[in-house]
């Protein structure tokens, strides 16, 4: 079961930084899985906060190089979708990159945030506190919710 464990972890990693940058998955589920299966809560929430933080931040500098072609390419996103949120980056600015970790358009988010140049040290602060209160979330309802299944 360790060996399972350890893989599980590396997948987690894995599988988080692609959620947050390429694949549309659920890396929630890969850390309610590897709890399920008996994965240590902490270790879990950090790798899995640091790989889909990562990943986000992925997602960030490829914004902030401003290539449209890898934009389109690896991101599938269109410059008109990045370019609606011109008026959101510019109100909100480094706070959007709280919400960097909801589905579909955190992606966009945190490219256009690297797109319109905002402040990279704050958006990685915001972006892990975004991203890691999330997987905290989903352990404790894992915890919470797991005793009422036997």
């Amino acid at each position: 079961m360790e060996f399972l464990l350890d893989y599980g972890y590396i997948g987690l990693f894995i599988g988080a930084f692609l959620a947050a940058t390429i694949l549309p998955m659920s890396s929630d589920v890969l850390m309610v899985g590897l709890l399920a299966i008996g994965g240590n809560p902490y270790i879990s929430v950090i790798v899995a906060s640091i790989g889909n933080w990562l990943g986000g931040l992925t997602s960030y500098w490829l914004g902030r190089a401003g290539k449209w072609e890898w934009i389109e390419k690896y991101f599938k996103v269109k410059r008109e979708t990045i370019e609606k949120h011109q008026d959101k980056v510019s109100r909100y600015g480094s706070l959007l990159a709280l919400f960097t970790w909801v589905p579909f358009v955190g992606d966009v988010m945190a490219i256009a945030l690297g797109f319109y140049r905002v402040d990279a040290r704050k958006v990685t602060v915001f972006m892990l506190i975004g991203k890691s209160a999330r997987f905290i979330m989903w352990a404790l309802l894992y915890y919470l919710v797991r005793p009422l299944f036997g």
